[in-house]
């Protein structure tokens, strides 16, 4: 059975810092690029950041360059997601994907940025 579990969420201050993780289970976690998705209420679902399945390359959303870094660790089947210097625009639900042959996602976790 296919699961990615999100975690770390929650409310945060604008210029505070969340770490989401992702844990996967139930398919090859190492043959999969990792990605980060989050959609705003009333917006489309976005890109955030992606990892490769070695992790030796990443890609980001203009909006979160130099605030935000996705990493991996293949030998616990996790993905994470460090956010500094959150701004309101953030606020989110945050979504794990996973994507090699078949595309898999977690159920999301919110994100909310407010003073």
């Amino acid at each position: 059975q296919v699961q990615l579990v999100e975690s770390g969420g929650g409310l945060v201050q604008p210029g505070g810092s969340l770490r989401l993780s992702c844990a996967a289970s139930g398919f090859t976690f190492r043959w999969y690029a990792m990605t980060w998705y989050r959609q705003a209420p009333g917006k489309e679902r976005e890109l955030v950041a992606t990892i490769t399945s070695t992790g030796s390359s990443t890609h980001y959303a203009d909006s979160v360059k130099g605030r935000f870094t996705i990493s991996r660790d293949n030998a616990k089947n996790m993905v994470f997601l460090q956010m500094h210097s959150l701004k309101p625009e953030d606020t989110a639900v945050y979504y794990c994907n996973a994507l090699f042959d078949v595309s898999y996602w977690g159920q999301g976790i919110q994100v909310t940025v407010s003073s």
